[in-house]
């Protein structure tokens, strides 16, 4: 038996997989985000470590037998986030999100710092990274900065909460703009430009090896039989995502519809293209590289759209969207889903969401309509910044996330992407039981063995050609085009 436990942005997910890929059992608990300030997004650790004692209790009480049998944990969750910590291990503040976009100028200031730091990184400096927010530390708050004795990612502190070990492992290392991507290491000459060493990094493992090993009084506190249950690195959460899907070799990847907006694409080697804001990073397992395109509003915006417009929930709003006629739907408003800013392709901290073309004609339905479309294009936008050699054929696509339980929402995307996409049973659990299974590998497993892919339930293969959306889609495109110069670009504050 095998735990994984990944660590979203909005829960913390805990699932126990056994060695014949069943899933036994699984426990959530709600995360709440704070944004106290414009572009601000935070999230207290202990609330983390709450969630994670609230599913473990939920599983011990629920699968006794299973607990008591795990053999190792696996982690994975969201990336990017700094979580600093003082000498004797102390949270020094709020971690910052993935999805905060305060330190822009920082952003400006490491790329005049380090010419070469996309061909080092991989990746262009962006306000979702960790190092820019480390900046931002240092010239908004350097009674912080001079106190941290070591920077751990999300999943990284519940490691070091659950072991004591400060450990990170390559892909989600990978995120942070220090490690130099193609050598799998820290680079001295990034840490360097943003005042900091490699004593302030964890130690670095790949995600299918050990990394440390549970606390015998948590073991005993939850049921583990085991003692000192080995941890596996595990893997951030697209790349924990891709491993439980199965989908680890070159050429196969997915789209998810989480919280973010994802495209993501396994290779061989490392191939960034940082001009269009697409990430490289490494992936969990030994000689793996991946290629990842985010938008950083997609099922989120789904989630707004509900709020702001009455819908009981997002089954009810994709519902409506879905009841829009083909015929309609060119009438629709367009939305631009940049809630959050945005990554891939604008990189633009300051991009907001956008309704556009609203008329007296238009109802709860159409709008629902423009939400679900829009998350598409921005997610069809980041899958044209992907730039896969000739040997890395990509015929077809995983829908993984939340918001893959929609089938009728799979196939617009697959229309507008004009690629099949496939949806797997337990699709939407792919974080956590990637990380189960990058346990598995620690424990001996062979990925033969457990990297399979799960049964099929539904190939969504394109309906119309592509051409059908194109007028809308480059609409979409023209609108943000035009109106990038006018957003609202807040006066940083300490």
């Amino acid at each position: 038996m095998y735990l994984g436990l990944d660590l979203g942005t909005s829960e913390l997910k805990a699932l126990l997989l056994a060695e014949d890929h069943r899933v036994v059992g699984v426990a959530r608990a709600a995360l709440t985000v704070d944004r106290p300030r414009p572009l601000w997004s935070e999230q207290a650790p202990a609330q983390w470590w709450q969630a994670l004692e609230e599913v473990m209790r939920t599983l011990a009480a629920s699968q006794p037998e299973a607990m008591a049998a795990v053999r190792a944990i696996g982690l994975s969750g969201q990336m990017h986030g700094a979580t600093l910590l003082d000498a004797a291990g102390e949270v020094l503040r709020p971690a910052i999100l993935w999805n905060d976009g305060r330190s822009g100028a920082q952003c400006e200031a490491l790329a005049r710092a380090v010419p070469r730091l996309g061909e080092i990184a991989g990746n262009l400096a962006m306000p979702g990274f960790t190092a820019p927010k480390l900046m931002w530390v240092r010239a908004h708050e350097p009674e912080v900065f001079a106190r941290i004795a070591r920077v751990l990612l999300p999943k990284d502190w519940l490691r070091f909460m659950l072991s004591g070990e400060a450990v990170s492992e390559m892909s989600d290392a990978a995120g942070t703009l220090w490690l130099d991507v193609g050598a799998r290491d820290w680079s001295d000459e990034l840490l360097a430009a943003t005042g900091l060493t490699r004593a302030q990094m964890p130690r670095l493992v790949e995600g299918s090896a050990v990394s440390a090993r549970l606390r015998p009084e948590l073991a005993a506190r939850w049921g583990l039989a085991r003692g000192r249950v080995p941890i596996a690195g595990g893997a951030g959460d697209n790349a924990a995502s891709a491993v439980g899907m199965g989908l680890v070799e070159p050429g196969q990847g997915f789209v998810s519809l989480g919280t973010s907006g994802v495209v993501f694409v396994s290779t061989d080697r490392f191939l960034p293209n940082p001009a269009q804001a697409m990430h490289a990073f490494c992936h969990a397992l030994p000689g793996r590289w991946h290629q990842m395109s985010v938008m950083l509003s997609a099922a989120s915006a789904v989630s707004w759209a509900c709020k702001a417009f009455g819908f009981a929930d997002e089954a009810a709003l994709l519902a409506a969207a879905a009841s829009v006629a083909p015929e309609a739907r060119a009438r629709c408003p367009l939305f631009l889903p940049y809630l959050s800013g945005e990554r891939s392709p604008h990189n633009d901290p300051h991009a907001q969401g956008v309704l556009f073309g609203l008329t007296h004609a238009h109802g709860p339905a159409h709008i629902a309509y423009a939400v679900a479309e829009g998350v598409g294009f921005g997610l069809r936008d980041g899958f044209d910044t992907l730039r896969l050699p000739d040997d890395m054929p990509l015929s077809e696509l995983a829908l993984v996330g939340g918001g893959a339980r929609s089938a009728w929402w799979g196939q617009l995307l697959a229309d507008i992407f004009g690629v099949t996409l496939t949806r797997y049973a337990g699709g939407e659990t792919g974080g956590a039981l990637g990380a189960a299974r990058l346990a598995w590998l620690a424990d001996g497993g062979s990925v033969a063995q457990v990297c399979t892919q799960p049964p099929v339930t539904q190939r969504l293969a394109p309906t119309a050609d592509r051409s059908a959306h194109a007028p809308r889609l480059a609409r979409f495109r023209i609108l943000y085009a035009v109106l990038c110069t006018q957003f609202e670009q807040p006066t940083e504050r300490p």
